[in-house]
């Protein structure tokens, strides 16, 4: 995938809230790729997916640091030109999320007092931020493919776009399958807009990775933490993708 210069996306923020919330103060809203968004503060151990292996990498090439810091940083840039273009659309001012940290030991970071995981990448609202183990990342990275790291960005920039929104459901799957259709809707947006370039393998990547992230198929829905089966997050990423946000229940 390619960052490229082009024209904005745009396009209406479908049912944006009355109220724009910047912070959700005092909380800690928490999600992953690796690990529930849980509605109650803090973040709760990851259940472990198939992590990916630093020594085996794809065919694209994407196996350099400086290739990933490069990638990484045009994620974060496009998330930010795309939503802002979103917000404009409905006649408000979008803040962009305040920082992207990375970290690589356990504890290193905490959210709302709580130590973040290895193996993660997260949204934490009570800083406003999202944090992500480098290690971990450099190692999907390697083994997925450039794509999925726009897809992890994505999500966790979906995660902060809910909390300016307001929006909060009852169980962590609702809040987990939103953002991985925002996720799409940010990307398929990105890509009509020429904002980035789809290479060959791009999507299989983002398939791959949507696999490797999915819950136990015998994981209830409403459990604390779920984010939905490889099949449904899949679903919901390319509904997104496909149709943009009007697909993402956000009426």
């Amino acid at each position: 995938m390619t960052v490229r210069a082009g024209r904005r996306p745009r396009g209406p923020l479908v049912g944006l809230l009355a109220v724009l919330v910047l912070v959700l103060a005092g909380g800690c809203v928490v999600g992953g790729v690796d690990e529930g968004a849980p509605q109650q503060p803090g973040p709760e151990r990851p259940r472990q997916p198939s992590a990916p292996g630093a020594e085996r990498t794809r065919a694209d090439g994407s196996t350099s640091v400086a290739e990933f810091k490069e990638d990484f940083a045009g994620a974060v840039d496009k998330a930010e030109v795309y939503w802002t273009a979103q917000f404009q659309e409905s006649g408000r001012r979008f803040e962009p999320i305040r920082r992207v940290v990375a970290y690589q030991r356990e504890g290193e970071l905490s959210c709302g007092g709580q130590a973040l995981p290895r193996n993660n990448a997260v949204y934490c609202s009570a800083g406003d931020f999202i944090a992500y183990d480098v290690n971990w990342s450099v190692s999907a990275f390697r083994q997925v493919g450039d794509a999925f790291l726009y897809y992890l960005l994505g999500h966790e920039y979906a995660h902060g776009v809910q909390v300016r929104l307001g929006i909060r459901y009852d169980f962590t799957i609702q809040q987990e399958l939103q953002a991985d259709c925002m996720a799409g809707a940010y990307l398929g947006g990105s890509i009509r807009a020429q904002q980035l370039t789809l290479e060959e393998g791009d999507l299989e990547e983002f398939r791959e990775g949507l696999l490797a992230v999915g819950d136990d198929p015998d994981q209830p829905w409403f459990a604390e933490g779920a984010h939905g089966t490889a099949e449904q997050r899949t679903d919901s990423f390319f509904r997104g993708y496909e149709s943009g946000l009007s697909a993402c229940n956000l009426g």
